[in-house]
């Protein structure tokens, strides 16, 4: 049963030092216990303490127990995760708890500096994410899932646990005659992640059950389409100017307008515009034919104006 977890554990090779981002629950549990085993004194661990719910003192202790019993050294970092009315709590939170690990890991050890971060999401994970974000219609950035291995800055990312199913990650925690804690708000029935989990896995199980290999694979072609598109975005990006000339995205196609701006809205704005917002915006760009024809678009936090020849988007 924990064949998979042990071959993904094997076939891990991260630049040391290695930081697991360890929450308490039974993944990272796992996650952070086989690495301390396999590359002792080259392991860290960073807790990030969310303060949203009575549990979350408890997850601080029982990691920071943990850590004594297997010499891996811990960091704390405690945020506010609380999200603004229209923002999604999952997004808001995981972009705070991003944000903490960064703080962590660019000053915590600067004599010996963390060269990777391993996250613990499975494979029952990346299956929530890609139904997620078919339910929200999302293109293929969103079908895409969550990578495998990454850059953040200097940093290298990695998920070595993503092709390994969620029960096969406990069992092997199991049998190593170890204990985890369980988030209250794994249940809540509330949270779309959570039907997913409770109704829709085990229905996929029982029509499809390799299903998780094949969720894999689709996301993996997905993300390669993605970065086809990035590339044909960054090469527009150099025609149409930073920040984009009018003329010169007029003179694309609509999607490669769409893609390119989509694609300068992320890398310059961090952020990205809805379907409907987009659409809008494309419309807007296509009727500007003349001096004093304004552009005005609410994108995301922020305003997408045009100043002079070319758009630009302020804060």
């Amino acid at each position: 049963m924990t064949l998979a977890f042990d071959a993904a554990i094997a076939a891990f090779q991260p630049a040391l030092p290695l930081a697991v981002a360890f929450s308490g629950g039974a993944d990272s549990t796992a996650l952070l216990l086989a690495c301390a085993r396999r590359w002792p004194g080259q392991v860290r661990a960073v807790h990030v303490h969310h303060g949203l719910q009575a549990a979350a003192d408890a997850f601080e202790a029982f990691c920071h127990e943990a850590c004594a019993r297997w010499s891996v050294p811990l960091v704390v970092r405690r945020i506010d995760a609380r999200h603004a009315g229209g923002d999604s709590p999952e997004d808001t939170a995981r972009r705070a708890r991003y944000a903490a690990l960064d703080e962590v890991l660019s000053g915590t050890w600067p004599d010996d500096p963390v060269q990777t971060l391993a996250l613990a999401q499975h494979a029952d994970d990346q299956v929530e994410t890609l139904l997620l974000a078919l339910s929200r219609g999302a293109g293929l950035p969103g079908l895409a899932a969550m990578p495998a291995r990454w850059q953040r800055g200097g940093l290298r990312c990695e998920r070595p646990l993503l092709a390994v199913a969620g029960a096969e990650v406990r069992a092997w925690l199991q049998a190593q005659g170890e204990s985890w804690i369980e988030d209250p708000s794994n249940q809540d029935p509330r949270f779309t992640r959570n039907r997913i989990r409770q109704q829709l896995l085990p229905a996929l199980q029982a029509v499809f059950p390799s299903f998780r290999d094949t969720v894999a694979r689709s996301a993996a072609h997905a993300a390669q389409a993605q970065g086809l598109l990035e590339e044909l975005a960054a090469g527009d990006l150099q025609t149409v100017g930073l920040p984009p000339r009018i003329a010169a995205l007029q003179g694309l196609s609509a999607a490669r307008q769409a893609n390119v701006l989509r694609y300068w809205l992320a890398a310059s704005h961090a952020t990205a515009p809805s379907a409907a917002q987009l659409q809008e915006l494309l419309r807007q760009v296509q009727d500007c034919r003349t001096r004093g024809h304004r552009i005005e678009l609410k994108i995301g936090r922020g305003w997408l104006r045009r100043r002079g020849d070319a758009l630009d988007w302020y804060n």
